[in-house]
C-alpha cells in the first residue's frame, strides 16, 4: 500500500524537545507543555493534548513529545491552573468533579489551549484535533460536543458522561473513542447513552473496545493491578495508539 504524502512527509521530521508554553484563561494563569517538529514544508497539524485528574503531568509531556515526532505541534493543556496540582486521588477527584460538574467552565479552558495552540508558528489552524485521557477524553468529547473547530477527538479511557442538550447541534468533527471493555468506572449503561448520544447528534464516531483493559490503561503510571479498576495494559495502549494514528491520517489529509 501507498504511503501517503503527508504520512512521508510527517515521517521525516526530526524533533526538538518540548517545552513549557505559558497561556492564560482571562486572569488565570495556565502552564502547557509544547512540542513541535524542528522543520516542516509549510504548515502541519495542531494537537491539543488534555490531561487526567491528576493534571499535566510527565504522561501528557511523553505524549507531546510523541506527538512532535510523528510531525505535529502538539500542546499540552493546563486544565486546573498554573501551580493547581492535586497531592492524591481525593484531591483529584475534587478537582476534576468541578470542571466536569460545569462543563461550561471545562470548555472555556479547552478553548483556550486551542487558542494557544493555533496561535503557534507553524500550526494549520484548519486541521486540529484534540486528544485526552481520563478526566482529558471527557475534554475531548466536550469539544466534539461544544462544535469547537476541530477535525476530530479522541477520547482514551474517558468518561462518556454528558450534560443532555436538546438545544445541542450535530457534532461536525469526527469521533474516535478507545476504550477499556472491562473498565469498572463506565458502566454498560453508560455506554448505551454515549451511543445514543452519537446516533442522535449524527457524528461520524468510531467506538473501539479492547479485551481485558480496564480503567488508564495507556499510563504505565496506573500500574498492572487491574483489581483496582486502573491499570496499564500495553496491547491495549499499543493498539489504541496506533487507532488514533490511522485516525489522524484520515482526518488530516488536505
Amino acid at each position: 500500500m501507498r504511503r501517503s504524502a503527508l504520512a512521508l512527509t510527517l515521517a521525516a521530521l526530526p524533533t526538538l524537545a518540548g517545552q513549557p508554553l505559558a497561556y492564560q484563561d482571562g486572569p488565570i494563569h495556565l502552564a502547557g507543555y509544547l512540542g513541535r517538529p524542528q522543520s516542516a514544508a509549510g504548515l502541519v497539524p495542531g494537537v491539543l493534548v488534555l490531561h487526567q485528574w491528576m493534571g499535566l503531568t510527565g504522561h501528557e509531556r511523553m505524549i507531546v513529545d510523541r506527538l512532535a515526532a510523528l510531525g505535529y505541534v502538539a500542546l499540552a493543556a493546563d486544565i486546573y491552573g498554573e501551580g493547581v496540582r492535586p497531592k492524591d486521588a481525593k484531591e483529584a477527584a475534587a478537582l476534576a468533579g468541578l470542571y466536569k460538574g460545569d462543563r461550561a467552565l471545562y470548555r472555556r479552558r479547552i478553548r483556550c489551549g486551542l487558542d494557544a495552540l493555533k496561535a503557534q508558528p507553524g500550526v494549520d489552524p484548519a486541521r486540529l484535533a484534540v486528544i485526552g485521557f481520563c478526566f482529558g477524553g471527557t475534554g475531548a468529547l466536550e469539544a466534539a460536543r461544544a462544535g469547537m473547530p476541530v477535525r476530530g477527538v479522541v477520547s482514551f479511557h474517558g468518561g462518556l458522561d454528558f450534560v443532555p442538550d436538546p438545544a445541542a447541534p450535530p457534532i461536525t468533527a469526527k469521533v474516535l473513542v478507545c476504550h477499556g471493555d472491562d473498565d469498572p468506572f463506565e458502566s454498560p449503561q453508560e455506554v448505551a447513552a454515549f451511543h445514543d448520544e452519537m446516533r442522535r447528534a449524527k457524528a461520524d464516531y468510531t467506538f473501539i473496545a479492547y479485551g481485558g483493559a480496564v480503567h488508564a490503561f495507556t499510563q504505565k503510571e496506573a500500574g498492572n493491578d487491574k483489581s483496582k479498576g486502573a491499570a496499564y495494559q500495553e496491547a491495549a495502549a499499543t493498539r489504541s495508539w496506533q487507532h488514533m494514528k490511522d485516525f489522524f491520517g484520515e482526518i488530516f489529509q488536505k
